[in-house]
């Protein structure tokens, strides 16, 4: 394997666990051993010619990405190459400095995702370990990985989260009957789809409205053995005391307050999912930075269903919104659309 195919095998242990580092970002991590890789030598179909040892990060208070792969190789990590998608801390947090680990280790090169933006890394890791001595190397598959880490990379240079809306729909986009009945629209495997969507969030928000209608307990229910920790749960505006959201965190005000009040208490993705008048809230605010739209294949057969957006739109076709199609995807009979802004 190349630097490139090690880099991506890294993101694949990171996006394995999305969904359990928060506060921290989800990391991975590789350590090749010396003669195993070396300068492109691989073995039988394209593999890497030896033992490749591999960690991703723990949930907080566990160990980092690199901890992990450095205790899986032991001895093994001596003279080393050291594949990690994003740069190494160098400060002491709730654990020991990563760099001072792979020191130790006796690592002989670190590639390297992407620099980590946060203050207290901002390559001093690298910087570090360039002075021990170490080769490093940095910006592979860059892209790849800035986009897999783009709600921590927002959240740590904005202090804002990365906002993602969840919208589901008919194929003639309405999201409910005329008397607002709506359950279900799409089917188990798009509604599954959407508790890892909440799983991999931080915080989920919807409006007061939408819980005195639907009354929704917004908690992530996957039974897939992981021990998921449930998003803070934020409604706009006064949500019943009894309602099945409760215990809430409730806000008010512009948009972008709240935004930067839940950056404060460390929310790194936030899913907004609805109802109408709030997705419409932020999507007209430009502060959505991805659409995930389920697409039932329904109909309502009229203008008098439920819209996606309650109020008034663009104007004329120059003032409609475009984003960029990310992904299209088949769940059951659902359709998963994703575009990003």
């Amino acid at each position: 394997m190349d630097d490139v195919e090690l880099m991506r095998r890294a993101m694949a242990l990171a996006a394995a666990v999305r969904s359990t580092t928060a506060p921290n970002p989800w990391v991975g991590c590789l350590v090749v051993p010396a003669g195993s890789h070396g300068s492109g030598e691989t073995g039988e179909a394209g593999e890497a010619a030896g033992p490749v040892f591999e960690g991703a990060t723990a949930p907080p208070g566990g160990p980092h990405a690199e901890v992990a792969a450095l205790a899986a190789a032991g001895d093994a990590a001596r003279g080393s190459t050291l594949y990690v998608t994003l740069e190494p801390c160098a400060h002491q947090g709730r654990t020991p400095p990563c760099t001072e680990a792979i020191i130790g280790a006796g690592v002989a090169r670190v590639v390297i995702g992407i620099e980590d933006p946060d203050p207290l890394v901002a390559g001093r890791g690298i910087a570090t370990l360039r002075q021990a001595g170490i080769d490093v190397t940095v910006g592979v598959a860059a892209d790849e990985v800035a986009e897999q880490l783009a709600p921590y990379l927002k959240h740590r240079t904005t202090g804002q989260p990365w906002v993602v809306l969840k919208l589901a729909a008919s194929l003639d986009g309405r999201t409910a009957a005329p008397d607002g009945t709506s359950r279900w629209i799409t089917g188990e495997a798009a509604r599954r789809d959407v508790h890892l969507l909440r799983a991999s969030s931080d915080a989920v928000l919807v409006g007061a409205g939408t819980v005195r209608t639907d009354d929704p307990e917004l908690t992530v229910r996957l039974d897939d053995g992981l021990d998921h920790a449930q998003p803070l749960r934020v409604v706009l505006g006064r949500a019943p005391a009894d309602a099945r959201v409760q215990p809430a965190l409730e806000l008010s005000g512009d948009l972008d307050g709240v935004l930067a009040e839940l950056g404060r208490r460390g929310v790194i993705q936030l899913l907004v999912e609805g109802g109408a008048t709030v997705a419409r809230e932020f999507h007209c605010a430009g502060l959505v930075d991805r659409y995930v739209l389920y697409l039932a294949p329904a109909f309502f057969g009229g203008d008098d269903g439920r819209p996606l957006f309650a109020g008034p739109g663009a104007g004329t076709i120059d003032d409609v919104w475009r984003g960029r199609l990310v992904s299209v995807e088949r769940l059951g009979e659902d359709l998963r659309v994703e575009v990003a802004a």
